[in-house]
């Protein structure tokens, strides 16, 4: 695992992130950690082919991917994810992949993302073990954990 293959993410979601919701995220420390699954979490992963393959995982308490989609809907208060807040969370997953495609595009990687797939069980299965992880603090509202599964 290559630690720069996370830098286009942190870009691509701190600039996504502050654009919807005019909050600027701070970045919290670079690990790498055992993949687990944790009750109470969405789980957006987005699949990677190309000069990069893999999946990117984005991982965040239901209570902060409520704020986030309430913050994406006009302020609209959400109480729990329905197919809508399903459907918004994910397109915000889509949005900073697709962002971070563009950066690593225009870096000279050229990768393919496929459309995002929320998982919102403990359940939830990756083939990786391992993947370098980075939270991004959203001040009032939580983190949400980029998580870079690529080889």
């Amino acid at each position: 695992m290559k630690a720069e293959y996370i830098n286009p993410f942190l870009d691509a979601a701190r600039n996504v992130i502050e654009q919807l919701i005019q909050i600027r995220p701070t970045t919290g420390q670079l690990q790498i950690k055992e993949v687990q699954f944790i009750d109470q979490y969405i789980w957006i992963e987005i699949g990677m082919t190309g000069q990069m393959n893999g999946n990117i995982v984005f991982g965040l308490h239901e209570s902060v991917a409520l704020k986030i989609v309430s913050a994406m809907m006009g302020g609209f208060v959400l109480t729990e994810l329905d197919e809508m807040g399903h459907s918004a969370i994910s397109e915000l997953g889509n949005m900073i992949s697709g962002n971070a495609s563009t950066i690593l595009f225009n870096q000279g990687v050229k990768v393919d993302i496929t459309p995002p797939k929320v998982v919102q069980s403990a359940a939830g299965q990756f083939n990786a073990k391992q993947a370098l992880t980075v939270p991004l603090m959203m001040e009032g509202i939580g983190h949400l954990d980029i998580q870079v599964l690529v080889g």
